[in-house]
């Protein structure tokens, strides 16, 4: 149950309201060649680059170049876009249509650890199975960081929304599938809740 004094609500997008399976991508690149990516990339421990990417301090094409250096030279760029993007299945309407209900009764906003080349896609796809090109009716502000050049744990970042819109820390909460992300909301003083991956949200308000 969310807690009765809650006005804010940060929601996580990618297991949330976004399916996801990154064994996807892990599968997809080892068909390429790389058969150490889930060691390179892993839901709780990134390399580098994919944090450079994720906080929009690297362009695509470097990020693409790089990936090349682990692959074999006739693997296309076409390819690796391809096998990045696989982790992203569909989006849940369950919970988009939630979302939209919420919105009569919170202030609510969506912070998600993400980078322009999925961005790019998971736009597309909502384009193709909800008809709208991305998610601004949804939230009173999106916060992707590879825009925001911040991440989540950081507990900086949460403090940084909650400063941009003069929330009120205790009257916030925050929704994520990811438990380290949990911590550093905790950190910065909101509430937060783990949600289960891809889980349904409708119980958390019945």
């Amino acid at each position: 149950m969310i807690p009765s004094n809650v006005k804010n609500i940060i929601f996580d997008l990618g297991g949330l309201l976004i399916k996801i399976d990154y064994n996807k991508s892990v599968e997809a690149f080892r068909k390429l060649g790389m058969q150490n990516f889930d060691v390179i990339y892993s839901k709780m421990q990134q390399s580098t680059l994919f944090d450079l990417l994720e906080t929009g301090k690297i362009s695509e094409a470097d990020f693409i170049h790089e990936l090349k250096q682990h692959l074999p030279s006739e693997i296309t760029e076409q390819q690796i876009l391809d096998a990045w993007n696989s982790m992203l299945l569909h989006w849940s309407v369950e919970n988009l249509n939630l979302v939209k209900e919420l919105k009569k009764k919170y202030n609510l906003f969506l912070f998600s650890n993400t980078n322009s080349i999925h961005q790019a896609a998971f736009f597309k796809l909502l384009e193709q199975e909800i008809g709208e090109k991305d998610l601004s009716d949804y939230f009173v502000k999106t916060y992707y960081s590879h825009e925001f050049g911040m991440r989540k744990p950081n507990e900086a970042s949460f403090k940084q929304i909650i400063d941009n819109h003069q929330l009120n820390s205790d009257e916030t909460l925050f929704l994520d599938d990811s438990e380290q992300h949990i911590v550093g909301a905790r950190k910065a003083g909101i509430q937060a809740i783990h949600i289960e991956t891809n889980g349904d949200l409708a119980y958390l308000f019945s």
